[in-house]
């Protein structure tokens, strides 16, 4: 019992902070430039909604009442669920140095905004959207905290769809944004993890462009 309930603050800590650090930067970033989610595509917006308010609304539902969540919980080792706890609390201050890099371009949504900055120092120097990356960790943290499969599931739906909707949308927003500025950016870092290679773009005598891979 005294391990359920370390189990509950924890994700409530890491729950409330997370959504603390991100609502205070970007707060401060719409009072500098407001963007508006009606430039959105609606089917962006419905699916990012759907997935958040079930994924949400499931941790809230963990943290207040447990019991409500029973039907979709595993085993998990509990030196699993402990070494999650640190994994979660870890994601904290990274949300934090994230926030602090990115500063007023952050945007919450796919769109760029008139005055953006291509940011490429801090985590950004590693990995072009570094907030997506510490967020699956700190959902698949929780998830394995709460040992909750339906959690799980709902964060590897998400995961997916960063990955294979949001993501190509941004950065075409961003190539529009930055041109050839991103482009180099692109080659150099990976999208939600560091690169371990790097592109090198050559044109051959006849014009045409290679690319070959070189280990960083």
């Amino acid at each position: 019992m005294a391990d359920e309930l370390f189990f509950r603050v924890s994700i409530a800590v890491i729950f409330v902070g997370a959504g603390s650090i991100s609502g205070h930067f970007r707060k401060i970033a719409r009072q500098f430039e407001p963007i508006s989610r009606q430039s959105e595509a609606t089917s962006t917006k419905v699916g990012r909604l759907l997935i958040a308010l079930l994924l949400y609304l499931s941790i809230l539902a963990f943290i207040v009442n447990p019991s409500w969540m029973e039907w979709s919980s595993f085993d998990v080792p509990m030196w699993v669920r402990h070494l999650a706890v640190g994994a979660g609390l870890l994601a904290l201050p990274l949300v934090y140095w994230v926030m602090i890099s990115i500063g007023n371009n952050i945007s919450e949504t796919v769109l760029t905004k008139e005055n953006h900055e291509l940011v490429t120092h801090g985590p950004y120097h590693w990995v072009r959207h570094p907030l997506y990356t510490v967020s699956i960790l700190m959902l698949i943290s929780v998830s394995l905290i709460a040992a909750n499969w339906f959690m799980m599931m709902m964060t590897a739906i998400a995961s997916i769809g960063i990955a294979s909707l949001i993501l190509p949308k941004e950065e075409a927003e961003l190539v529009s944004k930055f041109g050839a500025e991103y482009r180099v950016y692109q080659d150099r870092t990976g999208g939600l993890l560091p690169r371990i290679f790097i592109h090198r773009h050559n044109v051959d005598e006849r014009g045409e462009s290679t690319c070959r891979y070189i280990r960083k």
